[in-house]
């Protein structure tokens, strides 16, 4: 059983559609990532999953169970880092934390319990003190996270969480998220960083315009793509005398392009196929100096799918 489903959103504001029959699946344990540029619909599914938004059309169920209004306590489950910091400058980072406290009906011990150990996972222990006027930017990311978690709960919902923060940061706020996963929460994180998807996720959806246009894991949506391997040799008598057509002519072999003295060169199996590729150039006396492999990234693939970059508003 799925922990949390969502089946064919849709949310239009005026004659804009802002999500399109959006659907996913997410389990308990695992990382669930929405991946699209700015504008692409993500924020907006967030919001309806956690209830801020109503859709037009669609189903959101936790545990196989539909969410109902306001007062469904299912939303319990439920935790939401938002993209906006929904933190109070003025106050110290543990009189924030009382305060949402308060909101998820935590009081005394329990409240006390609850703040300790959610500011001991992100690493602000030391902080608790402290004005959040005074907190850098990645440490009032780490704080927004921390709100989130005070009533323990089983799904959470990050919409760019780290947008705006520094390298150190992101990697503590990577930290605390594969601590989570590995408690078994259900973590939905929405992003258009490949770099972040590809470290964190189980399974990636790529949406764009509000539609889905890939729900597979990352080995999935890697075999979608013709290349999934280019090598960069650097030969040493350039182009001098080099047949590319022969080259490309090679089963093994999905795109070659020469360009100076380097050969690029497009495979799909990297360990079966490059020894044969590197075999044909050494038979036909074309002795290379630099070779270097090159991985097809989640980039690749959203254009291949899209036919434009991620990073495209």
């Amino acid at each position: 059983m799925a922990m949390l489903e969502v089946e064919s959103l849709r949310k239009s504001y005026g004659g804009v559609v802002a999500v399109n029959g959006v659907s996913l699946r997410a389990g308990a344990g695992e990382t669930v990532g929405l991946l699209g540029p700015n504008g692409a619909g993500k924020t907006t599914t967030v919001s309806i999953i956690a209830r801020l938004l109503q859709p037009d059309s669609g189903e959101v169920r936790i545990e196989d169970r539909p969410m109902g209004g306001d007062t469904d306590p299912i939303k319990r489950k439920i935790g939401l880092v938002p993209q906006d910091l929904a933190l109070f400058d003025e106050l110290t980072a543990r009189d924030n934390l009382m305060f949402f406290a308060a909101l998820y009906e935590l009081d005394g011990a329990r409240a006390k319990r609850a703040i300790a150990e959610s500011m001991e996972l992100v690493g602000l222990s030391d902080r608790i003190r402290d004005r959040v006027k005074t907190y850098s930017g990645g440490m009032k990311r780490r704080l927004n996270l921390a709100a989130a978690l005070l009533h323990d709960p089983q799904i959470l919902l990050l919409d760019e969480p780290t947008v705006g923060v520094d390298p150190q940061s992101r990697n503590a706020i990577f930290e605390n998220l594969e601590t989570l996963k590995k408690r078994g929460k259900t973590l939905l994180y929405t992003t258009h960083y490949m770099e972040e998807a590809e470290r964190l996720c189980d399974r990636v959806i790529i949406i764009d315009h509000g539609q889905v246009v890939a729900n597979d894991t990352l080995a999935g949506l890697y075999r979608l793509l013709p290349v999934t391997n280019v090598l960069a040799i650097e030969l040493e008598n350039g182009a001098d005398g080099f047949k590319l057509d022969e080259l490309q002519a090679l089963p093994e072999v999905r795109s070659a392009e020469l360009r100076g003295g380097t050969v690029r060169i497009g495979i799909r199996d990297l360990p079966a196929e490059a020894p044969r590729v590197l075999q044909w150039l050494a038979d036909r006396h074309h002795p290379f100096r630099h070779v270097v492999s090159e991985r097809a990234d989640l980039e690749t693939v959203f254009l291949t799918l899209t036919g434009r970059s991620l990073r495209d508003s």
